[in-house]
């Protein structure tokens, strides 16, 4: 992810709102495939325009892995009409700001600005689709900045190999299993051309949705959306095809050593179901009752009634093709690591074969409307949640609708989910342990 100095902060408050309402928006196709939704909020004077592109770590080729990262960095070089080095000069100058972000399934470009150069970002983000500029220069450049960020997140971070390690032992065939960050020998290794011909391949129209959400005029931005991408053609068909990786039927362990860490911790992770499914909503509700705040669960028995712990949590990462549940949980003193991982499956065992409580259910409840509000409360959290609910789920209207499904989900069913998926057998459990000095 690219750091920004954030300057729309004023006019960005004026955009949240204090209660759930109805996203209301308009989408349609141009005639190259890209998919636009447009959502008009006139309650303050700003707009975020946006593009996704369906493309991530998982579209990458054997021993090229970074890629899809690599590019959120390189185009932001420059285009045909944008000088290099500009681009974010130019957003900072017009009262704007300006990031990407990349997962294993796509990427993501955005810039939010006052609403009266919401055309500058149409401009600016068809530049990036239709002519960027891909040369040695900016390759070289941006491969430094990569393996920059690499050092300073990753290799030199306490527990920054922790999901490396996780995805390495839990998938055997699936790409999930390499990092989004990439290998810096695979970039390293890499030819211009590979480079040109991946952005030949993903970056395209029929490969990508676009969002203007804001102060808009719906006519005027149609035209304008028209104007600037209506041209750009139409790449080849993309045939996207799920790698299946055979269950897991006995469990997995594995050790790694990382030397920027003191106190050891345990993991313990699972292959779940694509964020599609609905059992993954439903994991949601299990790592929120486990571990989501100082009054859940394994927070409350296993650091504060237990003191056995300095850290512990549940993760439920879903993604497009399969989710990973991931539990760990950090020694307090001289509790070993062993100990930890049976309070663990304590707790998961708890959730197996026991019904929540009433007031805990309403409690998960209670969370999730909020968490739903606030993914609703800026312009830029709804230009994304637009863009992905498109194009990761294909229904849009979740953005509205997700709710329902959270709300939708029993006692019965978080009792029995956790019991389909959290199995000692169908896990991988990780000791990850400080190096030994030599």
């Amino acid at each position: 992810m690219r750091l920004k100095i954030f300057t729309l902060a004023s006019l960005l408050a004026f955009a949240f709102n204090s209660m759930a309402q109805q996203v209301k928006f308009e989408e349609y196709d141009l005639s190259n495939g890209l998919h636009v939704i447009l959502h008009q909020d006139n309650t303050a004077p700003v707009v975020t325009t946006s593009v996704m592109y369906h493309v991530g770590a998982k579209n990458e080729l054997l021993n090229r892995t970074g890629f899809a990262h690599f590019f959120e960095h390189l185009l932001f070089e420059g285009t045909k009409n944008i000088e290099r080095g500009e681009w974010s000069k130019i957003v900072a100058a017009n009262g704007g700001y300006d990031n990407a972000n990349t997962t294993d399934d796509r990427t993501y470009y955005f810039e939010t600005f006052p609403s009266n150069n919401v055309e500058l970002g149409l401009w600016m983000e068809s530049e990036r689709m239709f002519q960027p500029i891909i040369n040695k220069v900016g390759v070289d450049t941006q491969n430094e900045v990569v393996k920059e960020e690499k050092r300073l997140r990753v290799d030199n971070q306490p527990y920054g190999h922790f999901l490396e390690q996780v995805k390495l032992k839990l998938f055997t065939n699936h790409p999930y299993k390499h990092t989004t960050i990439g290998e810096m020998a695979d970039l390293d290794a890499a030819t211009l051309e590979e480079f040109l011909d991946f952005n030949h391949k993903y970056y395209i129209p029929n490969n990508a949705t676009l969002v203007v959400a804001g102060d808009i005029d719906v006519a005027s931005t149609k035209t304008m959306i028209a104007k600037y991408f209506g041209d750009i053609p139409k790449g080849n068909p993309i045939n996207y095809t799920k790698i299946e990786d055979l269950p897991i039927k006995e469990a997995l362990t594995a050790e790694y050593e990382d030397p920027n860490i003191q106190i050891p911790a345990i993991m313990t992770a699972y292959r779940t179901p694509s964020m599609k499914d609905h059992d993954a909503y439903v994991l949601d509700m299990v790592s929120t009752l486990l571990s989501d705040g100082k009054s859940s669960r394994m927070y409350k028995q296993m650091v504060d009634v237990d003191k056995k712990a300095l850290q512990v949590g549940a993760i439920n990462l879903s993604q497009e093709d399969y989710g990973m549940y991931i539990v760990y949980a950090l020694p307090l003193g001289e509790t070993s690591i062993d100990v930890l991982l049976a309070d663990i499956d304590t707790q998961i065992e708890k959730v197996q074969t026991e019904l929540i409580s009433e007031s805990e259910y309403q409690k998960l409840q209670n969370k999730f409307e909020n968490q739903f509000v606030n993914a609703n409360s800026s312009i830029q959290g709804i230009a994304s949640s637009l863009a992905g609910y498109h194009l990761l789920y294909g229904n849009t209207n979740l953005i509205n609708d997700e709710i329902k499904i959270y709300r939708s989900i029993t006692r019965e069913e978080i009792r029995d989910v956790a019991k389909k998926y959290l199995n000692k057998n169908e896990r991988l459990v990780l000791k990850y342990l400080p190096k030994a000095k030599s």
